[in-house]
This record gives structure tokens, sequence and C-alpha cells, in this order.
């Protein structure tokens, strides 16, 4: 089997071409750096400029299923040229695929699309299934609700699409693990607000388990990739705190603060997503971290 990744050197893509590669899948993945262009027999690189509507469409050569993670950080402070870039890189790529596809012989069946849990309200008592009808009507909720809307675009095409809801990703290498992580190794951690929210994560490496099994499997719809046990944000920052055998001193970051260090973007630290991963354990699929302190013990040996 080959598929086409699009996000394939991030950090959650990295990982997926690496249970690719253990499960004898061929890679075929997009770059906007023709520097980034490699040609092995199991990982070929193709140059896209999705600004430009420019597409090497020798990418879908043999690839049933593209894997779909491109998107701007939204952790970045977010100017309004940002915030259009955000929204962007999200939907002007899949447009390029979607009508690329269209004019191109090819033998695609399934598209398997990263998505986040930001489509979900702020909310301390709500437990967000998939079927949730709620929707967050700030930036990111917009974000996300028109992201999922332009990816189903291709089911016009007679494809199978996926649509996974990711939380916040906890790895080593990247990410916001480290960035939490540091003030707390340096004695100067804290909670945001009164840590009471929730924060709905998962590991990195289940998260890439999670894309290979929904394309082994051929699961089509919406998923929440994150892990079984939510965990407020105390409760967050205290478990690093333990495994680091360092205390929380300091009292909790004011909203306020937060807010004018860091803009509108410092919604990122207080949403309060209590999210619901059943229905991707009901198909079958065993999270390896299904809880925070198993996670924590693999990222802070």
């Amino acid at each position: 089997m080959k598929v086409l990744i699009t996000g394939a050197t991030g950090l959650i893509g990295q990982e997926i071409v690496k249970l690719c590669h253990q499960s004898k899948i061929d890679v075929n993945y997009l770059t906007t750096n023709k520097d980034k262009i490699k040609s092995t027999s199991n990982y070929q690189g193709f140059y896209w400029d999705p600004k430009n509507y420019i597409l090497d469409e020798n990418c879908f050569l043999d690839v049933e299923v593209i894997i779909n993670l491109v998107g701007a950080s939204v952790a970045k402070r977010w100017t309004p040229s940002y915030k259009e870039e955000i929204l962007e890189s999200r939907i002007i790529s899949t447009h390029v695929l979607l009508e690329s596809l269209k004019k191109t012989k090819h033998t695609v069946r399934h598209v398997i699309s990263a998505s986040a849990i930001g489509i979900y309200p702020d909310s301390f008592q709500n437990y967000y299934m998939e079927s949730s009808p709620e929707r967050d009507i700030g930036f990111l909720g917009n974000v996300v609700t028109k992201w999922e809307e332009t990816i189903l675009q291709f089911e016009t095409l007679g494809i199978g699409v996926s649509l996974l809801r990711i939380g916040l990703v906890l790895s080593e290498k990247g990410g916001a693990f480290p960035k939490i992580k540091k003030p707390i190794q340096l004695g100067v951690g804290a909670v945001f607000g009164n840590g009471k929210h929730w924060q709905s994560w998962i590991h990195v490496t289940d998260l890439a388990r999670m894309f290979l099994y929904v394309l082994e499997e051929e699961l089509t719809g919406v998923f929440n990739a994150v892990a079984p046990n939510p965990v407020s944000n105390q409760k967050l920052t205290n478990s690093i705190a333990n495994k680091l055998n360092k205390k929380i001193v300091l009292p909790g970051v004011p909203r306020l603060i937060m807010k004018l260090f860091l803009g509108e973007m410092h919604i990122l630290l207080f949403a309060s997503q209590r999210v619901c991963s059943d229905k991707i354990s009901k198909s079958g699929f065993e999270f390896t971290y299904g809880n925070i302190s198993s996670a924590l013990d693999s990222l802070l040996p």
C-alpha cells in the first residue's frame, strides 16, 4: 500500500511515517521546501505551493490513502494576518488536493484528516462526543468548522473521509509539552487561573497509532483523538511537577495577565474541553497511554 501525507515532516507526521514504514506502507509526501524532497524506495517527496495552487500530480501515483496534517500552528500570536494564515493554510491546501484529484486519474479511496477539539465550546460541565451539536463560536471554532466542511467535500468524489479531532498532543520532541514542562523544571511553574479547566490530551505515539488504525480498519466518520481520561490543568501541572520532583508554589496565573502577554491566543491556555474517546475505543482501538501518569512516565523517564 502507498499513502500520501501532507505535513509529513512535522511532529505528528514523523511518527506516522515511522509507523507506516514499520507496517510496510510506502509514503509519498508533499513539501513546500524543495530542500526537503527525498527519494528512497519507500519515502518519496513531491513539491507543492498551495498558495499559488501548484502541486506535482505525480504524488498521487498508486496512492490509496491521503493523510492530511497540514496547517499553520495556532501557538503563535494571533495577529489579523496570522489568523488569516491559520485558516487559509488549512482551507487552501485542502482545495488544492481536491481540485487536483478532480482532474487526475487516481486510485485514492480514503482521506484521513487532522481536525481539532477546538470545534467544541469552552465548558466545565459538558462531556463532548463526536455527535455533540455544540460549536465554539470563536475564532478557533470557526477555523475547525470550515476546515471540516472543506475536507468533507472529498466525499463528492466518492472518497471516504475520516476526521480526527485532536486534543493536546504530548511529546518530548516538540509541541506544547516542552513549553509546559520548562517553567516547572525551573521551579516557576503555575496553573492557569484556578486550574479547574479540563484538558483533553493524547500521547503522540497513540495519536500516530490512531491514524494508522483508522487507515488499516478503513474507518470513516469523525473520531475524537484524545486519551480516555481528561485531566484538569491543575492535575496536569501537579503531575508533571511530581515526576520532576518539583513543587508548585506560585499562585495561579490570572487570565488577564496572559491576555496582555498573548492577546486573543491566551484562550488556548484557559479553554475547558472535556472530550470523550469512547467511539474509537469501541471500534477496537487500544490506548498505550490511557492515563496521564503512564504518559508522563514515558515522557519524563
